[in-house]
């Protein structure tokens, strides 16, 4: 059996058997970048079927097609978890992005705080940084990547049967955990580099859901607090 060097997220169903037609970049990808082959194996997913070892059937610099041999791995969902953060700097933001897909999360909300550095995202651009994510990390699914909403609209919607750790600065060294904290739906919650406003932070001190968690003695850089918060939740409520 041939191995497959290449890992591909597709938007089309999988199966035995099936036929797999290739966007032109992904052509680009894997013919004009990766020098693949007529009989070569790619290893497909798509977020709903697991993965599949498809070999190569039709090769074009423009176009292409796959067709699915076997079945290499179950579909593997995540923990039913939600990072939510304040965008940053447009490198940070994508590490924070790329990461969260790594570790697990399920969804990834960017909101708009107070003290946000950034009033806009590009969703698709950050949605396709999950997707490589996935591609690279050997998951078999692709968490989404909201629009970017505001923190008052956010608060105004939040599910009841949803717990929020909720990574406060302002408790820095107070060693707050989430303790005898439960719950099968959860979210992180990590705040802007300038930190939330004394409005924003009385508001989730008060959330019947909100559990204040300190991310230990120094104040951590955001894409440093999401990494730290995620393994946090993962060591006590995940899937590690």
């Amino acid at each position: 059996m041939k191995d497959a060097k290449v890992r591909l997220y597709v938007d089309h169903p999988l199966g035995d058997g099936q036929s797999v037609p290739l966007e032109r970049d992904q052509a680009h990808y894997l013919f004009g970048v990766m020098r693949l082959a007529l009989g070569a194996h790619v290893l497909l997913f798509n977020g709903k079927d697991g993965e599949w070892r498809a070999e190569v059937i039709k090769a074009g610099k423009r176009a292409g097609e796959l067709a699915c041999v076997e079945q290499t791995k179950p579909l593997q969902m995540p923990p039913d978890l939600w990072l939510i953060f304040a965008p940053i700097k447009k490198a940070r933001t994508d590490f924070i992005v790329e990461k969260a897909a790594e570790m697990g999360a399920a969804r990834i909300l960017p909101i708009q705080t107070e003290f946000t550095n950034s009033d806009r995202i590009r969703q698709d651009r950050l949605q396709a940084h999950a997707v490589e994510a996935a591609e690279q990390c050997g998951g078999t699914y692709v968490p989404e990547v909201a629009d970017l909403k505001k923190f008052e609209r956010l608060l105004a919607d939040w599910p009841e049967d949803r717990q929020l750790m909720f990574c406060d600065e302002a408790e820095i060294g107070t060693a707050k955990a989430l303790g005898a904290a439960s719950g099968e739906k959860w979210a992180i919650l990590i705040g802007p580099e300038g930190g939330f406003s004394p409005a924003e932070r009385k508001r989730l001190h008060a959330h019947p859901q909100a559990h204040v968690v300190s991310l230990g003695p120094r104040i951590l850089r955001a894409d440093t607090a999401a990494v730290a918060a995620l393994t946090i939740w993962q060591q006590k409520f995940g899937d590690w």
